[in-house]
């Protein structure tokens, strides 16, 4: 049997937290920067405890109007202090339940910049290391955040997406793009298998690449999340993987 990590960006204003929790294994709280507040923030510590879930902070560019998905220009102090603020206001509400803070998946724009600019993920890496070196990092395979997070002792786990689709550089494809995103339940399926029996996924012009995850994200907001989200879940275990 292998066992994969399915985690959900939740807390987002979507409001479906209640039916993806009980299938997921980990999920990253929105913290404030392009969503949620305290109130989003506990309920969702609440649920992924009843059910217990793997709690991350889901930092951002503090920018709530174009919901974290548009890259910020920031002096390297404005953005540490921006993602300072936000992990620790979770981890406070966390903090105050007896919960433990897992990890740190940042979102959207910050994710896809930590990714590939040294500076941006320098800046991610030492605002964790900060808070405490014992969080782990979810980032992309062959990242320049996961690089550089290894190299100061900070544990990774390379995060794979069931829901979008890849490049060959294995960037996401654009959200602008109309074949950014899976819809389908089995090609999500399809996907995944892939990445966790071979390690390789197929980019967007069918070429396969090499992409190692330990866990795959979902996207909360997904169309039809929660019934794809069960397919997803049904046909992995038929082949004997289970989430964890």
């Amino acid at each position: 049997m292998i066992l994969v990590d399915i985690n959900c960006d939740l807390g987002e204003g979507i409001g479906n937290e209640d039916l993806l929790m009980p299938l997921i294994s980990s999920c990253n709280i929105a913290c404030g920067g392009h969503a949620g507040d305290e109130a989003t923030m506990s309920f969702v510590a609440d649920l992924a405890q009843k059910f217990e879930v793997k709690i991350g902070a889901h930092p951002s560019f503090p920018d709530r109007e174009n919901f974290g998905r548009k890259e910020m220009n920031m002096s390297d102090e404005l953005l540490y202090n921006a993602i300072y603020n936000q992990i620790r206001s979770l981890k406070s509400i966390l903090d105050q339940k007896h919960i433990s803070l897992h990890h740190v998946k940042p979102h959207g724009a910050l994710y896809n910049k930590a990714s590939v600019n040294k500076e941006i993920a320098q800046v991610v890496v030492s605002v964790i290391k900060d808070i405490d070196k014992n969080l782990i990092l979810y980032a992309p395979y062959k990242s320049v955040i996961a690089d550089i997070a290894s190299q100061v002792g900070l544990q990774v786990r390379f995060e794979a997406f069931a829901d979008r689709n890849y490049n060959q550089d294995l960037t996401l494809v654009s959200r602008r793009k109309e074949n950014a995103l899976i819809h389908d339940a089995e090609i999500m399926f399809e996907q995944v298998s892939q990445i966790v029996l071979n390690e390789k996924v197929t980019a967007i012009n069918g070429v396969e690449v090499v992409l190692k995850a330990d866990t795959f994200c979902v996207h909360g907001d997904g169309k039809n999340v929660v019934q794809n989200l069960e397919h997803l879940i049904h046909r992995l275990k038929q082949n004997n993987i289970e989430i964890s």
